[in-house]
């Protein structure tokens, strides 16, 4: 897999930006920035995933490890559903 990322670059970079900006949305930003703020947000991201591409191209598992970390999130959220789906059903019992 790794051998298909070396060969799709801007693919892989864009992979990144995009699962970067997703752990970023849904973890760190707390509330709406000003424009000019998000927009110097989303550059660092942007060169941020430059240097992690780099890293994806030396051979590290960056997109692997926040694919987990997205799965990961999205495991959290389906927990905190189940949780206050069955409270309700005990609390109108």
């Amino acid at each position: 897999m790794n051998e298909w990322f070396a060969d799709h670059v801007i693919i892989t970079y864009i992979l990144i930006f995009i699962f970067l900006s997703y752990v970023y949305n849904k973890v760190f930003r707390t509330r709406r920035l000003p424009v000019l703020k998000a927009l110097l947000v989303y550059v660092l991201m942007g060169i941020g995933s430059l240097m992690l591409l780099f890293f994806q191209l030396a051979g590290l598992p960056i997109i692997l490890c926040l694919a987990i970390a997205i799965f990961l999130m999205l495991l959290v959220r389906v927990r905190y559903f189940i949780e206050k789906r069955s409270g309700r059903k005990s609390s109108s019992e």
